[in-house]
């Protein structure tokens, strides 16, 4: 394919990738203190989902820090994407058979949600995606950003993907070139585990001097339940069973909107026992007899699921480096215990534009904007990780049981005297490293779904609106197809085709022995694979044009 024709280009001041809360915030922040200080500025946000909010997934409980301090009047604004605010903030401990609900007065006071609202992270990123384009920013969905343009050691923008290329590598009928979008700097908010993100991470070696990264996967069903099974603003969340104590993770069921009910789990993803199905483990919550009644009647209208950065302070990397910078989740602004992100990812963004904007009015271009970097750690965002950045790594130490009992006692210390007496502790191994030979964990099995409470993958991958084109290469890269025979299968007894949400991988046995078979089409963009595959063997990249899911109401 080298005959191909050059790419044309189009020139900006700034290039955001992604428009999820985060990268909308970059533009809007951008274009607000261009109309304050008489500026004129060109922002453009390109997209890989086919609209704004095709690829957004979150529980999600939202605080509202960020959204007031972008836009002020949101709550005035009869358009405003959150109308649920809380009204009932429940935490249970989970056994097989039953549970207890934990005393509101027994949790520390970040944990609190009152004040928050329950809804929609997709719907939040339109209602930006719609203020962006209000102030001149230009949004081109369905456009995914396939490769970083560096230029003499400086990143100078992003190329958008080809498109019409066939499975077998060659153009086809409907081929059509990239385009090429330079810029003075180029902001990634591409979410967890972001494809160009991890370029520029080891690229620039942001990661250098932090702790490993950690990563969660969260799995989330939308009902449609009975009126009287509905409590509009109930927020309740749950650890231990069905996991076991030696595997981290928990789960939210949240009441908003017109009798809906976000339901999710995740599962942080340093588990040992390659056995173990984070989808499986979600279907298996629902029978608890603590959780199953809000079902009974109700109807299942979507599912998604995602990857989670779950490091926080430790594990943040250089935000800045030349002609570039990281805002939202691909820096790893999650709030673990709280399981929430976007107010930070709305922070960032907004802390990000001002530098960035004050770089563009100095004639800067393609330098780093250091002052990021420098300022981020004594931010509202600074404060909001580093007073629960032992959270995790308790739990992945102690298990989930004195995991949450130190864990509270290290955030009530932190929030009362602002000191922890476990300093600032380090997180371990990075996830794929912690999976155990499959000969020395005792395989988990997992009962048939019954289509009424419980599901498969594939029916649920039908309600996630995912699509792909089918004559169009494979977006998961294997690097060396022997070593997942001889490793990933052999080894570990194929743990993708568990640790997967939507069935992209599966081990198909035959005469000449077992064939990886890889069902792209179904692939919900989790990067779960590229997270946890215990050689690092799988690498995710984006898939031609608007491919993958498309939530609604998610």
């Amino acid at each position: 394919m080298s005959d191909l024709p050059a790419r044309e280009s189009m020139e900006f001041d700034v290039v955001v990738v992604g428009a999820g809360p985060a990268g909308l915030a970059t533009a809007i922040r951008l274009k607000q203190q261009a109309l304050e200080q008489g500026a004129d500025i060109s922002v453009v946000v390109v997209e890989k989902g086919s609209e704004v909010g095709a690829h957004i997934l979150s529980g999600a409980v939202i605080d509202p820090i960020g959204l007031d301090a972008l836009l002020p009047e949101w709550r005035q604004d009869p358009d405003r994407p959150l109308k649920t605010e809380v009204t009932a903030d429940e935490f249970m401990y989970l056994g097989h058979a039953g549970g207890v609900t934990l005393p509101n007065l027994f949790m520390p006071k970040l944990m609190n949600n009152h004040g928050n609202f329950v809804g929609s992270l997709g719907n939040v990123a339109r209602y930006l995606g719609r203020k962006a384009e209000e102030l001149g920013v230009e949004i081109y969905p369905g456009f995914p950003a396939s490769e970083v343009l560096v230029e003499d050691g400086k990143v100078v923008g992003v190329a958008t993907g080809d498109m019409g290329i066939s499975r077998n590598g060659e153009p086809n009928a409907n081929f059509t070139r990239g385009m090429e979008l330079r810029a003075k700097y180029t902001i990634f908010g591409e979410g967890a585990r972001g494809s160009l993100t991890k370029q520029m991470v080891e690229r620039f070696g942001l990661n250098q001097g932090r702790d490993h990264q950690k990563y969660g996967i969260g799995i989330k069903e939308l009902w449609q339940v009975q009126p009287d099974k509905f409590q509009a603003g109930l927020v309740r969340h749950s650890m231990g069973w069905p996991l076991p104590n030696n595997a981290g993770g928990g789960s939210w069921l949240y009441h908003f909107d017109d009798n809906l009910v976000s339901v999710g789990f995740v599962v942080h993803l340093n588990y040992k026992n390659p056995t173990l199905s984070p989808f499986e483990e979600f279907q298996r919550f629902k029978t608890h007899p603590m959780v199953r009644d809000v079902f009974e009647g109700a109807k299942r209208i979507g599912y998604g699921a995602r990857a989670i950065m779950e490091g926080g302070w430790q594990s943040v990397p250089r935000l800045s480096f030349p002609g570039g910078c990281l805002v939202g989740d691909s820096a790893g602004f999650v709030n673990v215990p709280r399981i929430k992100g976007s107010h930070n990812a709305v922070l960032s963004g907004m802390l990000c534009a001002d530098h960035v904007f004050a770089a563009l009015q100095a004639g800067r271009a393609h330098d780093e904007v250091a002052a990021y970097e420098e300022s981020w750690r004594a931010s509202p965002i600074g404060y909001d990780l580093k007073r629960v950045r032992n959270v995790k790594p308790l739990w992945s130490k102690y298990g989930t049981a004195a995991g949450v009992a130190l864990g509270g006692l290290d955030m009530w210390l932190t929030e009362i005297f602002g000191w922890s007496p476990f300093g600032t502790m380090k997180h371990g191994k990075p996830d794929h490293e912690c999976l155990l030979p499959l000969d020395q964990v005792k395989p988990i099995k997992y009962d048939k779904p019954d289509g009424v409470l419980t599901f498969d993958k594939l029916s649920s991958v039908f309600l996630s609106n995912t699509n792909h084109e089918e004559d169009q290469p494979v977006h998961l890269k294997v690097k060396d197809m022997g070593l997942q025979k001889a490793s990933e299968h052999d080894v570990y007894g194929g743990p993708s085709q568990r640790y997967c949400p939507a069935g992209v991988y599966e081990w198909v046995e035959g005469e000449g022995g077992a064939r990886y078979q890889i069902n792209a089409q179904n692939c919900v963009h989790c990067k779960t694979c590229d997270i946890k595959d215990p050689n690092q063997n799988i690498t995710w990249v984006t898939p031609e044009g608007g491919g993958g899911p498309n939530y609604v109401n998610m």
